[in-house]
């Protein structure tokens, strides 16, 4: 069905896009009362996705062809959710190519690594509800609404042709392509030679038509032995900037490498007593996190909606389904090649620019993937549901719950890293490759901006360690190093003080946290603008897809 209705571009953009030359360089921003954001996209650096497909038989390629034609369809309903169901004619209505790659990087007119500034005139602020909720819909029209259901994730809210408030399942919303993705998804099992993971594309085909996800969710958690790997449908609900509700439709498709999840298979069945010595009260860890849990790395040979919008995930924690996770425990995904990248291309330049020289040398890859790999697990230490019946963490915290989750696996990440140091447990290194590869990955991700959780997350990090004498900043050199003894007690207090506000579902304190502390200060601000000066892009965009892949 239609949706609410969106006026179409407006004539202003036809005319300031008409203004700006095709000279390939960046056109200038055009000024407005809002503030409008550069075009730039010179700011992400090229990354191609391969990975060696030659162990696959020529049935298990075709079957990749076949999840990335999918994979297709999600990027197109994501584009439909963040922007408009017009969009193909709003992006046929640019005629400047940078500014048109630009809006093909963030999904949308909006800077995501800007604050979701907008940054073609006319535009207007980005709605907090993205295109899931009506434009003219106040949140007290929402929450006032008798709508069963209407916190769900996988419907839009829509009005009928009373002007009343409905929900209306994503089944229903895109009936024809949520059923050729099916389609694809069905065929693809005829090529796969593992069965479970058959078995699982047939449901996650099922779940596209039914809106019913947590049978394919709860199965996926048992398939294991596939060298190729899915993660599909409508999951995360980042882009639900209103309530953090809805869940956006995405994918990646990946190749799992082998030798080195056989290095990381073991991490995962540390989480009972890692959540059992967390720095809480009893009541607060007494939910036990699934001993069903894995952990593997792969590389990723496609990105798609959600996942694909501006700054690029490199590790998946999943299910987000409570029930899964308090039952079966998550699956952690290790995205190699497109972490690599980063590290590369981002993270050793950062380095170079802000962290002390004499501790340049702890910023490793290995404690790079570390980090990002312990930041995945602990997401399932803490609780999924609140101690005081106020429901779920995420209902209860709504909008600032994804940015409370994100940050409670950051320092609980380096709790666990430095719990199982202690044990030998992660050989012989040392924990400053850690935590100096933290503070520098925590640089790269702020400048993710306030509109993204984990840059919201790394933030507020930031500022409190900053607070704690854990990361200090040598005025003469403008250069950051780790104190060892202020990280330890920041990480145990910070971790404390999230866990908490979880647990009692406390929503006004998790927003005064993210009001007081999740913003970017001025010296942090000239800092990163050094970054930028000396032409460190700030994430990176894929060249990808069949042709890529000589599928």
């Amino acid at each position: 069905m239609p949706h609410a209705s969106r006026p179409s571009i407006p004539l202003l953009l036809t005319a300031a896009l008409s203004l700006v030359a095709c000279t390939g360089e960046t056109p200038p921003a055009v000024e407005t009362d809002s503030g409008m954001a550069e075009v730039r996209p010179d700011v992400y650096a090229e990354f191609t996705l391969t990975a060696d497909l030659s162990h696959l038989s020529e049935r298990q390629k075709t079957m990749v062809g076949l999840l990335i034609d999918a994979s297709a369809i999600m990027d197109d309903l994501f584009w439909r959710q963040a922007w408009a169901d017009d969009y193909r004619e709003r992006l046929d209505a640019i005629d400047d190519p940078q500014t048109r790659r630009f809006v093909e990087i963030n999904y949308g007119p909006w800077d995501r690594l800007d604050g979701n500034r907008p940054f073609l005139s006319g535009v207007g602020p980005k709605p907090p509800g993205a295109n899931f909720y009506p434009p003219d819909m106040e949140i007290e029209d929402f929450e006032t609404a008798y709508l069963p259901g209407k916190t769900g994730l996988y419907s839009l809210v829509r009005r009928n042709e009373a002007g009343e408030l409905v929900l209306v399942p994503y089944s229903q919303a895109y009936p024809e392509e949520l059923a050729e993705a099916a389609d694809l998804l069905r065929e693809a099992a005829g090529y796969a030679e593992d069965q479970e993971f058959a078995t699982y594309l047939k449901l996650r085909a099922a779940a596209l038509i039914s809106d019913d996800y947590q049978t394919s969710d709860m199965y996926w958690m048992d398939v294991r032995n596939n060298p190729i790997e899915l993660v599909f449908g409508p999951i995360e609900t980042y882009e639900d900037g209103l309530f953090g509700y809805r869940a956006a439709f995405e994918s990646f498709v990946l190749i799992k490498d082998l030798e080195w999840s056989e290095r990381l298979s073991r991490f995962a069945g540390f989480l009972p007593e890692l959540q059992a010595g967390l720095p809480v009260d009893d009541a607060i860890k007494a939910e036990s996190p699934g001993t069903d849990s894995d952990l593997n790395a792969y590389d990723a040979v496609y990105y798609a909606g959600d996942s694909n919008a501006a700054a690029k995930t490199i590790a998946i924690n999943l299910p987000n389904d409570e029930e899964v996770q308090l039952t079966k425990g998550t699956r952690r995904l290790q995205l190699k090649n497109a972490m690599q990248a980063k590290f590369e291309q981002i993270l050793v330049p950062i380095a170079g620019e802000l962290v002390a020289e004499e501790q340049r040398q702890h910023v490793t890859f290995d404690a790079f993937f570390g980090n990002t790999m312990f930041h995945e697990v602990a997401h399932g230490l803490g609780v999924r549901n609140t101690i005081n019946n106020r429901g779920t963490v995420r209902q209860a915290l709504r909008d600032v719950a994804s940015s409370m989750e994100e940050g409670k696996a950051d320092v609980l990440g380096l709790y666990m890293i430095t719990e199982l140091h202690e044990r030998g447990e992660l050989g012989d290194v040392s924990l400053m490759d850690y935590y100096v590869t933290f503070m520098a990955s925590v640089f790269r991700s702020v400048r993710f901006g306030a509109g993204s959780a984990h840059g919201k997350a790394n933030m507020i990090c930031f500022n409190y360690f900053v607070e704690n004498d854990a990361f200090v900043r040598d005025a003469d050199t403008g250069h950051y190093r780790v104190d060892f003894d202020g990280m330890q007690s920041a990480m145990t207090s910070l971790s404390r003080l999230l866990l908490t506000l979880q647990a009692n579902g406390d929503y006004d304190g998790a927003a005064e946290l993210t009001a007081t502390r999740g913003m970017i200060g001025e010296q942090l601000a000239r800092d990163l603008a050094r970054l930028t000066e000396a032409g460190i892009p700030v994430d990176i965009v894929f060249r990808q897809g069949r042709d890529v892949l000589g599928l």
